[in-house]
């Protein structure tokens, strides 16, 4: 399996009450697939998934399943502390048609590359979808190094990385020394680094309230390969991204951004707290500047 373009890992979108808003979930898998995305990504942090119960995640794969309905590809995040419930939600979200998996390591417990490699090869025998690895260190506390990739990417399930550890030695390492795992982007502010050394897809929480612009800057990058223009956009991009991933409030700024674009965006879940006042006045000014910056550059 191939991965080119924008997977959005959708947020989850919550009524007053803490529930999540159906109506309104819809409307946010419409909208990107509207608006050019490859792929949809549910049950990712960006989605919360660790603040909902094993049954409301098993219910939005159903859900956006129906919804997708086949118009662009639908991964399901399925990481979780237990194993025994890892594999239940990838069986859950293979059920529901679920095209492909997004597989990190199972925080706290730290596994060994060996073990870690064991955990998402057994996923593969036991599901059967192309899994995309997610390795991010500072989330769950281990790596995906050289004895782990080199220990999977044999099975041709293993099919890409979401590759969110921040150091950029680990980009030619993957590109040159394990080719037959799709290089994916895992960073926000890193996407010119990223296409430099071949990835052909980023996994793009900026594209929750950005989509199109997302869309054509990685179309500019991986299939067209103008970075000269490429930059330009960068440049446009670099204050949101920076905000979102150095400012300490990601989910916070992305649902805000959401709701600066006139889309839904609502609050998030303990144990987050909603952002402050003054927060949301920088994020206003800067989302509006790259709003402008934008489109100055693609119109």
């Amino acid at each position: 399996m191939k991965f080119e373009g924008i997977y959005t890992p959708i947020i989850t979108p919550f009524s007053n009450d803490g529930e999540i808003d159906w109506n309104t979930y819809a409307e946010v898998i419409d909208w990107q697939i509207e608006n050019g995305v490859a792929g949809i990504i549910v049950g990712g942090s960006t989605g919360e998934f660790y603040a909902l119960s094993k049954e409301e995640r098993i219910q939005q794969f159903k859900f956006a399943a129906d919804r997708i309905n086949g118009r662009v590809e639908f991964m399901a995040g399925v990481n979780d502390i237990r194993v025994d419930e890892c594999i239940d939600i990838s069986l859950a979200a293979s059920a529901a048609g679920a095209n492909s998996l997004l597989v990190a390591a199972p925080p706290y417990s730290l596994p060994s590359e060996e073990e870690l490699a064991h955990h998402v090869l057994k996923i593969a025998e036991t599901v059967g979808l192309p899994i995309m690895l997610y390795n991010y260190p500072g989330r769950t506390g281990v790596g995906m190094g050289e004895i782990f990739l080199a220990a999977v990417e044999k099975n041709p399930l293993i099919a890409a990385i979401k590759e969110s550890s921040g150091d950029y030695s680990r980009l030619p390492l993957i590109s040159s020394k394990f080719p037959s795992i799709e290089l994916a982007v895992g960073g926000e502010e890193q996407v010119l680094e990223f296409a430099a050394w071949g990835a052909k897809s980023w996994v793009c929480a900026t594209a929750n309230f950005f989509p199109s612009e997302c869309v054509q800057l990685m179309d500019i990058l991986g299939k067209q390969s103008d970075f000269e223009k490429g930059r330009l956009l960068m440049s446009a991009f670099m204050p949101l991204m920076k905000a979102l991933e150095q400012g300490g409030k990601f989910l916070q700024c992305v649902k805000f951004g959401c709701e600066q674009q006139g889309r839904p965006g609502g609050n998030v879940r303990a144990p987050l707290l909603p952002m402050d006042e003054s927060l949301k006045q920088e994020m206003k000014i800067i989302i509006e500047d790259t709003r402008n910056s934008l489109n100055s550059i693609l119109n």
